[in-house]
């Protein structure tokens, strides 16, 4: 069961394998050219190695085979039925069955005894995927290094009960718990060697190797490695033959397999210690050479790749490439979601603290074989530690000094991970592409490490992806046959070409290296790694491999995988990969020991033997001495000055603005985008957030525990208005007030945030916005955390924003605000992709969007600043900095390179600043860029009148150091007298800013501050003061930086340890907002070009150009722009003359020759090692090269070739010759004068400084990530890794673009990266839920914008989003209302007779049939009506004017605002707790759980029976009566008249409406204050299924579809109907039951769906006089409303009743009288018993409301308004009428059609309408009509007679209605005559009798409507119109439809 079966080959299947090889390679005819080394050397070989492949590759199928149990491969494994555990014994998992813990985590720390012969093992639990159950076993059944030679069987002992003897497998798993499904085996469950680390902690170790499993693990995937040093530009060498083909990722295959990597174990670079990120940007000479000579060696392609080294074949037995280790591949689940997890046991180094990475001995790779020993003083001897990365195969133990090198695990990792990159390809069965091999492996990164230059690092990134180019181009024809599958007409072949057998591996390797002068060293060894890692030591001490960088240890035999290892022995190369594994924590604490335990002592020493006249101390001290009491200097002078002018008001600098608080359109523009996704939430229909049941709006601002940034944000919020604004507070705003509003994320931090969940608690009506700012800042779990313990405030944001509450509060939002989102971009991220808003881009095609005034200058502009054709530069790093620093690096190998860094800038700035000052001498012991930064600091305030200067910001992460830091250059200014020039300001994020009185006061002069006690409290509030901010702190926490910021010296920046957050945001620093009038300035260098060519080179130029623009024609030139090299100050030292002249003072002597000044940084360090003397004079050479090459990139192409050498030529004399010519580096144009400054007071060098982006120095290494790109152009910063504590998904991802948007961008992370452990979103898994995104969870990402104090940033536009969403929060409590006054008024008939007093509260029915009725129309929506005459009268014509068009009906109607009340009636937007079971949320009922009936009723007028259909919810089935066997629908249960309840209206309610269904007032819950009523929505057919959707517990009647293009009069003409066939039926069924049929109540209502509130007027009498009263009105509840006239006496003689239409200017006049007898509209109660008589018109589509009223009346029924009621009806802008649209039936295309085409003559060729012909009539009636009655224009006491129906004939129009019922009410016609007779669809009550009774004018017209032509004439022989109207041919009309529309004819003829 354990033993090992090599060697035992079936014969038949080799021959059969070997058969195939052979076969494959003579027929290859693959397309990738063969290899150089093939053509050269390799021919003899191939078949060889074919066999060797063959059989190895074979030798380990059969293995396999042997392991999986005999099985056949398509057979399913047997199921195993463990035996059942003795009764009372524990059977938790990772326990024993004694109930001993057994996990690894649990029992690290204990005492474990361990027997002779036996080793601690982890084995996995299928049920514990995250632990390690520690089991001790016999090392005679376990496996050699080899895999083989274990025993047979098993023996083994419990290690939590001490149970001993276990002599089978299967008992022990029993014992343990495994709870297997499968036979137990040993080799499936025994996983890992455990080991003690330093600390004794029992960890993981290495992979127990059951039969060559070791090998194959490392063929399989782990999880990923982070970004790390490697790094291979993107141009060179290898990466030179990328394919042009698209990455394979493109095909929809690559994300399934990446899905899986996350299911790897052994994951090393979980901490910040491999996730550093050193790119190198520039090409070597030798990257050329290889390049250009040695293309064909470098061609990662024609390598090939080994085709034995694949996974075993037996792929659907599940092996997965990406799997942890072969070892458990045979454990994987068929769901291939499961292992969409990362597991964490222990394997991975974050659980490890960092001391077992310095030992190899606690390294999770456990060695193997002989011990190799590092010999002592290794540190002193090679002052560097060396790095081990162990590469494949097996380690060996290390013994000895192992605190003197460093073993890594990385290489390691990433060559497992590139092993599986054919996964991609697996859906196509690409079973012949097998990933790249191991020899193929170690080949390219020989290759890649060869071409590294010097100065360089490697990085791990680069390597992945030439692993991945090369096995891509390798497979180039297979890709393309599964990417693009043919038809095949012979069969494929594999195209595999010659391997690199192992044998060849150390030979090639040896050749490859053999160009690279000793930089890269290959030790083959025989037998073991130990050996090679011997003699690599003793090489090492004897000073033999001073030159070489790299080593490659190499181990390889025929019989066995190769073993390897690479030692990184440059001393650059392994001080900064070192560094790179240390943790921020580490970091921090090795710097501080370092300063504690005095280790810098010896280089401060070192530093005072430097200056030849003793010790700098000294020097400052003598200087203090001789100028002390008698300070004359100018530079002196000149401080006090400013103040004293500023006290007389003479000369002050009119600059220096404060600007007041305003909103820019690109934040408006975001907090408008923010509000959009908020009501999208708000939309969805998964009820995550209830905008309508707030009513305002409080937040809390997170932000980091950054005193500067917590000011700045209260400073912000105090001066943004927006406390008052969302009445959160008061006037007279306190500091305390505001303070409640933004929270430190210290450690006080949880009493506040328990505080405001406290208030969400007690205030649900209240949105609750939980601003999280800065929110990359803090990502740590609250259970990890790589930082100190003593940091409370780390993982306080997981803690606090991530707890229970705020995730389950319904009325938190949670709105997170960064510059750097991507760490919130994960597979586990929170944050739903739909809720990201993303700052918008300000151009779009070239267009301005927003119209900015200020252009954003971030980091892709600084880069484009560094392209040839830039004038300055604004990125920069220093040579002469970094050439000292390394120089130190290699002399103090034991120090921290940040201490070195640190301490060598001190120097500078303080030599710098003596040289200024006078101590001409110290101009060689500092750079020109330092020199540049301190002269032009100094000199700021002395060219403006108020003294107004520069900042600098030096940032120092190191705390310790910013403070050692700043002690000594406050002693250097001290000792200068300088401390009132220039301030220097310790910038520690814990504290506040302290700044000198002196300052203090300048600053208050400037902001025009009298309040005594003022300090400046955020970096803001310092513009204009010239001052060095040492900016500290391992982060920057948000703090912005005022305008008057000229340098950025970021050159102390860890560059080891980098990732693009860190990148982004130590260079957000800079972003600036310049205004984008300004363009750039090239041409204000003037003749200094000219006269002075050295000066093309110096740096001292920057204040004359602005680099804001970039040039437009490079952007166009499809040459490819050269990076400017004045960037560079070694290249610029060649000037250095001019530059260090500027700095002396008149005293100061001639300075020496620009030669010397070359050297001068070599003569510094002479009395350094040779090596190092040597390498500066090779960087000299360099330096000189570099200055020509400066100097050739900005003059003229080829044309002007021989000026331009004479320019070099000169420009070298001129700086060797020329005696001294001081002036300014900010005055460099103007004129020179003789050893004197010049002072420019024209402009304040803070204004110059505020309109150009600030200048930034970066160190070397990070300059080179910056400033590199890749083959698309993109940034080589932005492909790294994102963030410290998340780490890519797979190797095999594609490249990010630079065409990619800001949310392709966050897709691609939310891909390909998952958060660490660490990270506080690990945990965030899918826990029964569709997704772990969090509803009401938003993103906001924008670029840093800092420097800028009108804050044009993400903390304005946030706070602009409150301010609108407060805004919309009272929107939607509010509703525009129409407010409109009664018209007609002065028609009506004055009258002083009264019917009824004020306060009556209901009419009496007699008295009400005295009232005469009102037959003008009031109402205002009628404004553009027919009058209606009632007797004669005169009408002013002016009052009847056309005063609107048909558009402004709508559009212009007067509205007002108002707020909903507690009675409101809403739209479908309103979800509240109440409403829930009223709008279908009941829990009692399915949503949408609802049945449909027919209903069937006959009715004569339209000669057919009509089926209309109920759609009933359950929850409404009460309301009906059903048949009971078949459940048909019988009726609509209808109350008694003489039922009273207060819970219930009686009258069912129907509301017809169409368009609507969103906004239609359909929830009369709240309206009906909770009472029982029937509400019935009426819908067309076609619109049934979305009113359904959005009213699921909503009554529906449907029309019949051929009333589709009805309108409103066909819906209430089938409610009444309906209503009255329904009244019938339930009087039938009640009489049954001994009720008599007319206690049945017979009343519905109608009401429009725009009806929002209704009001009650309250009149109070209590006056002396009966006339006398008061009166209010009040919001009142439908349901109060209702239940008041339903109360009515005698209600059942009413046939209408009403009420008065709203309007604010309602008078005493219109409610004295309580009821009215007039029309009533909107809102009517309906008597359908009644008015069984009456019909509604069917066919109307306007005005249907008057003309039934017309009939009502004339029928002679009551019709009642009650005054004291009033409806308000809300603006809806779409449905309703607007939804019938007017258009040519031939053409689609929408044409304005104007109503003049809506009816033409018959038989014509006129464009028909697809309209209805009633739509057509009415609407060419109400703007034509005159065309027709042209005597009826204005002629009001001339009105037209029309008979049985009312037609809007337009405004200008009067008509006269009268009814040719018998026994009708008509008005008196006697004295009247018409203008007019319109008679439209006449019925057989018209006669001619009837109209000869009137009168009408000569030359009066007719106009007769009928149905067609036939009845037309019909009607015109049966009326006798003939007799008295004279008829033409040409007077016949139709209306412009098509006959198959059946339009409406009409005749029109004159009165004779």
């Amino acid at each position: 069961m354990g033993n090992s079966y090599a060697g035992q080959l079936k014969t038949t299947r080799f021959e059969e394998v070997l058969h195939n090889s052979i076969e494959a390679s003579l027929r290859s005819n693959n397309l990738v050219p063969r290899p150089i080394f093939s053509q050269l050397y390799l021919e003899a070989e191939q078949q060889l190695s074919s066999l060797e492949a063959g059989s190895r590759a074979d030798n380990e199928e059969e293995e396999e085979e042997e392991e999986e149990e005999g099985s056949e491969s398509s057979s399913p494994p047997v199921s195993y039925q463990m035996k059942p555990p003795p009764e009372g014994c524990c059977t938790t998992d990772g326990f024993c069955q004694a109930g001993k813990d057994l996990r690894l985590v649990s029992i690290s720390n204990e005492h474990i005894e361990v027997p002779s012969g036996f080793l601690l093992v982890g084995a996995k639990s299928p049920n514990l995927p995250d632990h390690l159950l520690v089991c001790a076993v016999d090392k005679r059944f376990l496996p050699d290094d080899n895999g083989h030679n274990a025993l047979l069987g098993f023996s083994g002992n419990c290690v939590g009960c001490g149970k001993k003897g276990f002599c089978y497998f299967t008992e022990f798993s029993n014992h343990i718990n495994l709870k297997l499904t499968t036979q137990p085996k040993k080799q499936k469950h025994l996983k890992y060697y455990l080991v003690r680390n330093a600390q004794g902690a029992l960890t993981k170790g290495s992979v127990i190797c059951w039969k060559g499993a070791e090998f194959r693990g490392r063929q399989s995937s782990s999880s990923t490695c982070s970004s790390t040093l490697f790094q291979l530009p993107e141009s060179s060498g290898l990466s030179g033959s990328t394919s042009s083909e698209p990455l394979p990722a493109a095909n929809p295959s690559a994300p399934a397999g990446t899905q899986q990597t996350a299911a790897a174990i052994d994951h090393i670079p979980s901490t910040a210690a491999f996730s550093s990120a050193v790119y190198n940007g520039k090409e070597s000479p030798k990257q050329q050479l290889v390049k250009n000579n040695l293309s064909a060696l470098t061609r990662p392609s024609v390598l090939g790749t080994l085709t034995n080294s694949g996974p075993p074949k037996k792929r659907h037995k599940g092996w997965s490439p990406e799997s942890p280790s072969s070892t458990e591949t045979w454990n994987l689940q068929p769901n291939p979601q499961a292992p969409n997890r990362i597991k964490n046991d222990g394997g991975s180094l974050s659980s490890l603290p960092h001391s077992a990475l310095v030992g190899p001995a606690s390294s999770p790779m456990m060695g193997s074989g002989e011990p190799v020993a590092v010999p002592d003083n290794l540190l002193k001897i090679c002052k560097a530690k060396p790095v081990i990365f162990k590469g494949h195969g097996n380690f060996p133990y290390l013994c000895g000094n192992i605190n003197d090198v460093i073993v890594s695990p990385l290489l390691y990792t990433c060559y497992r991970n590139s092993q599986s990159l054919s996964r991609a390809y697996e859906q196509y069965g690409a079973s012949t592409i097998q990933p790249i091999s191991e020899e193929m492996q170690l080949l390219l990164t020989v290759y890649y490490l060869v071409q590294l230059a010097s100065d360089q690092v490697p990085l791990i990134e680069d390597l992945e992806q030439i692993f991945m180019r090369s096995w891509r181009e390798s497979h180039l024809s297979e890709i393309r046959q599964y990417q693009q599958p043919l038809p095949q007409t012979f069969p494929q072949v594999s195209s595999q070409i010659a391997p690199v057998t192992s044998a060849q591996l150390p030979w090639l390797a040896g050749l490859a290296a053999s160009s690279c002068n000793d930089s890269v060293h290959i030790i083959e060894c025989s037998y073991s790694l130990a050996e090679g890692l011997s003699e690599m030591f003793k090489l090492l001490i004897e000073g033999k491999l001073i030159k070489t960088n790299y080593v490659v240890i190499i181990c390889a035999s025929r019989n066995r995988a190769i073993d390897s290892c690479i030692v990184i022995t440059g001393k650059y190369q392994a001080r900064v990969l070192s560094e790179s594994m240390l943790t921020p924590s580490d970091y921090q604490k090795e710097v501080n020991y370092q300063l504690v335990t005095g280790k810098v002592e010896t280089l401060g020493s070192f530093f005072s033997t430097l200056c030849p006249e003793g010790d700098i101390d000294l020097l400052l001290e003598k200087f203090y001495q001789e100028n002390q009491g008698h300070i004359s200097s100018s530079l002196s002078a000149s401080v006090n000055k400013p103040t004293a002018l500023n006290g007389t008001g003479a000369a002050a600098c009119t600059s220096y603005e404060i600007e007041r608080h305003q909103i820019r359109p690109f934040q408006l523009a975001v907090a408008q985008k923010l509000l959009s996704h908020i009501c999208s939430i708000a939309d969805s229909s998964t009820q995550n957030l209830d905008l309508g049941s707030f009513e305002k709006i409080d937040f809390l601002i997170c932000v980091p525990p950054s005193e500067v940034t917590y000011q700045q944000t209260l400073f912000h919020l105090w001066h943004s208005g927006i406390l008052l604004e969302l009445g959160l507070e008061k006037e007279h705003l306190t500091k305390q007030r505001v303070e409640q509003y933004v929270m430190k994320l210290d450690a006080e931090a949880q009493i506040k945030f328990k505080v405001f969940l406290q208030n969400s608690m007690q205030n649900p009506h209240t949105l609750f916005v939980l601003i999280h700012d800065h929110a990359h800042w803090d990502l740590m779990s609250a259970m990890h955390s790589l930082y100190p313990q003593t940091e409370l405030s780390t993982g306080l944001v997981d803690r606090l924003l991530n707890c229970r509450e705020v995730k389950e509060a319904p009325n938190i939002v949670t709105l997170h605000v960064t510059s750097f989102p991507y760490a919130l971009q994960t597979q586990h991220t929170h944050i739903s992709p739909y809720n990201e808003i993303h700052w918008p881009s300000s151009y779009s095609n070239g267009v301005d969007l927003y119209h900015e005034n200020k252009k954003y200058f971030g980091l892709s502009e600084f880069i484009e600043s560094t392209l040839s054709g830039h004038s300055i530069p604004l990125l920069r790093y220093d040579s002469s900095f970094e050439a000292m620093v390394m120089a130190l690096g290699k002399r103090f190998p034991r120090l921290h390179s940040a201490v070195i860094r640190t301490f060598v800038l001190i120097q500078h700035y303080s030599a710098a600043m003596m040289a200024v000052c006078g101590l001409s001498q110290m101009k060689n012991y500092t750079s020109v860029e330092t020199l540049e930064i301190t002269q032009n600091l100094i000199n700021s305030s002395r060219q403006c009148p108020s003294g107004h200067g520069l900042m600098v910001v030096l940032r120092i992460p190191c705390t310790p150091l910013a403070a050692v830091a700043y002690e000594r250059l406050y002693n250097v200014r001290e000792r200068l007298a300088l401390e009132d020039n220039f301030e220097i300001i310790l910038g520690n994020p814990n504290s506040g800013i302290t700044i000198g009185k002196h300052f203090v006061e300048q600053l208050k002069v400037w902001q025009k501050i009298e309040e005594v006690d003022w300090r400046p409290q955020t970096y803001l509030e310092l513009e204009g003061l010239p001052c060095i901010l040492i900016f500290s702190g391992m982060d920057p926490q948000g703090e912005s930086l005022p305008r008057s910021l000229r340098y950025c010296d970021l050159r102390l920046i860890n560059s080891s340890s980098l990732v693009r957050t860190t990148l982004e945001q130590e260079l957000g620093l800079a972003a600036y907002f310049v205004s984008s009038e300004i363009h750039t300035e090239k041409a204000v260098v003037n003749d200094v070009l000219e006269s002075d060519p050295e000066k093309l080179s110096s740096t001292d130029n920057e204040d004359e150009e602005i680099a804001t623009e970039g040039s437009t024609s490079e952007k166009r030139s499809p040459m490819k722009r050269e990076r400017s090299r004045s960037h560079d100050s070694a290249s610029s030292s060649l000037s250095s003359k001019a530059s260090i002249t500027a700095f002396c003072s008149e005293s100061s002597p001639p300075l020496i020759a620009a030669g010397d000044t070359a050297k001068s940084p070599h003569r510094v360090l002479s009395n350094s090692a040779e090596e190092t003397t040597n390498s500066y004079e090779r960087q000299k050479q360099k330096v000189d090269k570099g200055a020509q090459t400066a100097i050739s990139k900005h003059l003229p192409p080829a044309t002007e070739q021989t000026d331009m050498k004479q320019n070099i030529k000169s420009a070298q004399i001129s700086i060797t010759s020329s005696s001294s010519s001081p002036f300014s580096s900010s005055s460099s144009s103007s004129a020179p004068t003789h050893n004197s400054f010049v002072l420019q007071t024209s402009q304040c060098s803070m204004t110059k400084a505020s309109k150009q982006p600030p200048i930034v120095f970066l160190p070397k290494l990070v300059y080179d990530i910056i400033t590199s790109t890749d083959s698309s152009g993109l940034p080589k910063s932005s492909s790294l890794l994102p963030y410290h504590s998340v780490m890519w998904a797979s190797s095999f991802r594609p490249l990010m673009s630079k065409m990619m948007t800001c949310t392709e961008q966050s897709l691609y992370y939310r891909q390909w990266t998952v958060p660490k452990p660490i990270h506080m979103d690990y945990n965030n898994r899918n826990e029964g839920r569709m997704d772990t995104f969090h509803p009401r969870r938003l993103l906001l990402s924008g670029p840093p914008q800092v420097c800028n104090k009108k804050k044009i940033g993400k903390t304005g536009a946030y706070l602009q989003f409150l301010s609108i969403l407060s805004r919309m929060l009272i929107r939607l409590t509010e509703v525009d209302v129409y407010d409109e006054e009664e018209i007609n008024i002065n028609i009506k008939e004055e009258s002083d007779q009264y019917y009824h007093q004020p306060g009556d509260m209901w009419p009496d029915l007699e008295t009400f049939k005295k009232m005469p009725f009102d037959y003008t129309i009031h109402d205002p929506k009628y404004e553009d009506a027919s009058l209606i005459c009632s007797k004669l009268q005169t009408i002013n014509s002016e009052d009847r004017s056309m005063s609107r068009r048909q558009e402004d009906m709508y559009t212009h109607r007067q509205t007002t605002r108002m707020r909903l009340s507690k009675y409101a009636a809403y739209n479908t937007y309103h979800h509240c707790e109440q409403c829930h079971q009223y709008m279908g949320f009941n829990p009692r009922y399915q949503l949408y759980e609802s049945t449909l009936h027919a209903f069937a009723f006959s009715y004569s007028m339209l000669g057919e029976e009509i089926q209309l259909h109920f759609i009933i919810p359950k929850s409404k089935e009460h309301h009906f009566v059903f048949s009971q066997p078949g459940r048909q629908l019988e009726s609509m249960r209808l109350p008694l008249v003489t039922d009273k309840s207060e819970d219930y209206i009686k009258s069912p309610t129907f509301t017809p409406t169409t368009g609507r269904h969103e906004h239609g007032l359909f929830n009369l819950y709240h309206a009906m204050d909770g009472a029982s009523h029937l509400h019935v929505l009426v819908v067309k057919e076609y619109e049934m299924a979305i009113y359904k959707k959005y009213w699921p517990n909503h009554i529906m009647l449907v029309l019949p579809s051929i009333f589709n293009s009805a309108g409103v009069g066909a819906a209430h003409f089938l409610i009444k109907e309906l209503s009255y066939h329904n009244l019938e039926l339930e009087r039938n069924r009640q009489e049954e039951l001994g009720i008599k049929p007319q206690d049945i109540w017979p009343f519905i209502v109608i009401s429009d769906d725009s009806c929002v509130m209704w009001n009650a007027v309250e009149v109070d009498c209590s006056g002396d006089r009966k006339s006398d009263y008061t009166w209010t009105e009040r919001n009142v509840s439908l349901k109060q409303i209702l239940q008041h006239i339903e109360a009515t006496p005698n209600v059942t003689h009413y046939a209408l009743i009403g009420m008065r239409k709203w309007s604010s200017k309602t008078n005493s006049g219109e409610i004295k009288e309580p009821f009215s007898c007039c029309h009533v509209h909107d809102f009517i109660m309906l008597n359908v018993d009644l008015t069984q008589n009456v019909q509604y018109n069917q066919n109307r589509f306007t005005c249907d409301d008057i003309d039934f009223n017309l009939r009502v009346h004339s029928a002679g029924l009551l019709i009642c308004r009650f005054n004291r009621f009033s409806v308000m009806k809300k603006q809806i802008a779409v449905g309703g009428q607007r939804s019938f649209h007017i258009k040519s039936k031939v053409s689609d295309t929408p044409v304005s059609i104007s109503p003049a085409q809506y009816i033409c003559a018959p038989d014509s060729k006129h464009t028909f309408l697809a309209a209805p012909a009633q739509l057509l009539l009415e609407k060419y009636l109400q703007y034509h009509s005159h065309r027709f009655f042209p005597l009826s224009l204005k002629n009001y006491s001339h009105p037209v007679l029309s008979v049985d129906c009312y037609l809007n004939l337009g405004p200008q129009i009067a008509v006269c209605y009268v009814s040719s019922r018998p026994h009708s009410l008509n008005i008196s016609s006697s004295g009247l005559t018409f203008s007019g007779l319109l008679l439209y669809l006449c019925d057989s009550f018209v006669v001619a009798s009837f109209l000869k009774k009137f009168h009408f004018l000569k030359g009066a017209t007719l106009c007769v409507i009928c149905q067609d032509r036939n009845s037309l004439r019909q009607t015109v022989v049966r009326l006798e119109l003939e007799d008295e109207w004279q008829f033409r041919l040409r007077d016949e009309f139709q209306t412009a439809n098509a006959k198959e529309d059946r339009p409406l004819f009409f005749l029109t003829g004159r009165h004779i």
